[in-house]
């Protein structure tokens, strides 16, 4: 199994890049109180929007505090906002879908007409409107775009469903006198997990940047505590002063996302049987 995946990573550089990279966010995330300069929060109004220098390599924001070691500190707020949103996604949608296309019947209408419902309205809307009705903060910001995108799960699995409950090996289990529960589990949630694995990594791209705009409106992260949507907002409020303010953060915000979609787009390559040599 090793083997395999380190032989894929050799043979896709971008796929190698974009893990390294997230790897390298993660030490980064765990280390964060070790490797930052400076508290987070510590403020000196003596220097605000003061510029790159030796003590402070990314400059001051406009209270003076230390951006890079913001910026550092943000990053598990990111992956924890990102991992919480599609873990809710995943617990909520998957078995949901599983149901919906196994059971079928007015089991799979009812279901797939509340999706439809869910997906009518826009995302970051829904999402705005759940967290007004759970209260302001990361977590339940979190959990309304969990809720948000279970649905587009659940019609993925549900879709992949509809196809594995037809395979023999499920009608062998059912005349074996196997329970529903245990065909779910044991057959066909193995064989619909393929595009579950490579939707996840780009939901997580999605939900990185959820955080960040709910963070931007305020219904996120709340002060002082760093994160990068908060930072943006924060610089956007002196970009005519400090324009370079907005490049720390909207840069982590674009790396991170793109290192997620690609990733995603390399695991959906290795794993599409069409494009096997």
């Amino acid at each position: 199994m090793l083997a395999t995946f380190f032989k894929w990573l050799r043979g896709d550089l971008r796929a190698a890049l974009s893990l390294g990279f997230l790897l390298l966010l993660l030490v980064l995330s765990i280390a964060a109180p070790l490797i930052a300069p400076h508290s987070p929060i510590a403020q000196n109004l003596d220097n605000t929007l003061g510029v790159a220098s030796a003590l402070h390599p990314l400059g001051t924001d406009d209270l003076g505090r230390d951006v890079l070691s913001r910026l550092i500190h943000g990053a598990p707020v990111t992956l924890y906002a990102s991992f919480l949103a599609v873990g809710i996604a995943i617990v909520l949608g998957v078995p949901v879908g599983l149901l919906a296309g196994f059971l079928g019947g007015w089991v799979d209408d009812a279901i797939s007409r509340f999706i439809d419902a869910l997906l009518s309205f826009p995302a970051i809307v829904l999402a705005i409107a759940v967290t007004g009705a759970l209260g302001i903060g990361l977590t339940n910001g979190m959990i309304s775009v969990g809720i948000v995108f279970a649905p587009q799960l659940a019609r993925l699995v549900r879709a992949r469903t509809l196809v594995v409950r037809k395979e023999l090996y499920v009608d062998a289990s059912r005349c074996f006198g196997a329970s529903t529960g245990r065909i779910l589990w044991r057959h066909v949630l193995p064989n619909t997990v393929q595009p579950v694995i490579v939707q996840v990594t780009l939901l997580l791209a999605a939900a990185l940047l959820a955080e960040a705009s709910l963070s931007f409106l305020g219904l996120g992260v709340q002060p002082p505590d760093p994160s990068w949507g908060a930072m943006l907002a924060r610089a956007y409020l002196n970009m005519e002063i400090a324009p370079e303010q907005m490049y720390p953060p909207g840069l982590a915000i674009l790396l991170t996302a793109l290192a997620f979609n690609t990733l995603g787009e390399s695991m959906r390559a290795a794993l599409d049987p069409t494009m096997k040599r």
